[in-house]
């Protein structure tokens, strides 16, 4: 499969770099000068492209970049893009860092996104961590599979998404539509809780609508409180015990 990523940050990277090992033909891009990007695309055993390049002659395009840098992008950068071109976008949306957004106050983050490039969207690998990416994939069937949740309104394009989500080494749950995505929202059950398929499919149904962001901020006041930079099992911990509502 020929597959685009817009972004090279710790999500980004992680799934050029093990797509690419899955055999998958990949090309990124950044914000970087072309040099650089070439050595950080050869690192990953991707191609460099410019951002215009990046979307030509693909299967999948893949956003992962910050929430706020969307309304960055160059204008109508998916105008060309055949329609079957599957659009999957990997970001969540932090007010301290992405700030006051016009437009996505009633809306999904995936929602608004997909206005901003006018396409539709599927809503996949945001729930995640960087290190449960790169290190706890695990083949089909093996006991302990943790899972991901994708959400969209193209069903053959979710089955498209659950493809390469498998060839990463996790099982899918199907979150729905893109109006049902605030399920896997940060400060949800489903976000970053690292759970297997079944615990998951519960967690994305036990969501409580307009909860998550008061969660979410409580995640990342518990992690500013911590004296020293926590561990990836302090991380999942953190979200499991604030999802839960049980933050001490």
């Amino acid at each position: 499969m020929k597959i685009g990523i817009i972004g090279t940050g710790a999500i980004g990277s992680t799934i050029a770099s093990n797509l690419s090992a899955a055999g998958h033909q990949v090309k990124v891009t950044n914000t970087r000068d072309m040099a650089t990007l070439k050595e950080i695309a050869t690192s990953l055993g991707a191609e460099a492209a410019t951002i215009n390049d990046v979307v030509k002659d693909v299967d999948v395009v893949i956003f992962s970049i910050p929430f706020k840098a969307y309304k960055d992008l160059p204008e109508n950068i998916l105008q060309d893009v055949p329609k079957e071109v599957i659009i999957m976008d990997t970001s969540n949306y932090y007010p301290f860092r992405d700030g006051e957004l016009a437009g996505l106050e009633g809306k999904t983050e995936s929602e608004y996104i997909s206005e901003i490039l006018g396409k539709p969207v599927i809503k996949v690998f945001n729930n995640i961590l960087e290190y449960t990416l790169k290190h706890k994939g695990k083949v089909s069937g093996e006991e302990g599979r943790i899972a991901i949740s994708v959400a969209g309104d193209t069903e053959a394009h979710k089955k498209v998404a659950a493809q390469l989500v498998d060839a990463l080494g996790f099982d899918t749950v199907d979150a729905g539509s893109l109006v049902e995505s605030w399920r896997q929202e940060p400060g949800t059950p489903a976000y970053c809780t690292e759970l297997n398929a079944v615990e998951l499919k519960q967690a994305l149904a036990a969501a409580e609508k307009g909860k998550g962001p008061a969660a979410r901020d409580a995640v990342m006041l518990k992690f500013q409180s911590l004296t020293t930079f926590p561990s990836h099992e302090e991380m999942v911990a953190i979200n499991r015990s604030v999802a839960a509502g049980n933050l001490q």
